[in-house]
């Protein structure tokens, strides 16, 4: 999984293998966490336990497809970014493909979910 920033409002979300398009697009499958704590765009702080309360809301934000890949998406806040802010997507629960019923992070290690708001 990658996020970049892409413009004040926007995060473009790229996952390495072919997405359930219905759980992709749910934007309550997502988290943002900022080093500010829950503002903005960030929905939870740095210690935060991820919960259905406190995730991405429609009211916050809505994700669509950037293209017909499956594999990226694009994240439209109501918000700006604050500048300077650290980021972090945390996506869950996203389907790969063709499959339902996942319950777990969808980012590893090795994944490049951080960015710092422009």
């Amino acid at each position: 999984m990658e996020a970049r920033q892409i413009s004040s409002n926007q995060i473009l979300l790229t996952y390495d293998k072919r997405t359930d398009l219905e759980s992709a697009t749910n934007v309550s499958n997502y988290w943002i966490r900022s080093n500010m704590g829950p503002v903005g765009i960030a929905s939870v702080g740095m210690k935060d336990a991820l919960t259905a309360e406190n995730a991405i809301r429609p009211d916050m934000a809505m994700i669509t497809p950037a293209d017909n890949s499956r594999m990226r998406y694009i994240m439209i806040f109501r918000d700006n970014t604050m500048a300077g802010i650290m980021y972090t997507v945390l996506p869950c629960f996203v389907n790969l493909e063709g499959m339902t019923g996942f319950r777990g992070e969808n980012w590893a290690p090795f994944s490049r979910n951080m960015f710092v708001g422009m």
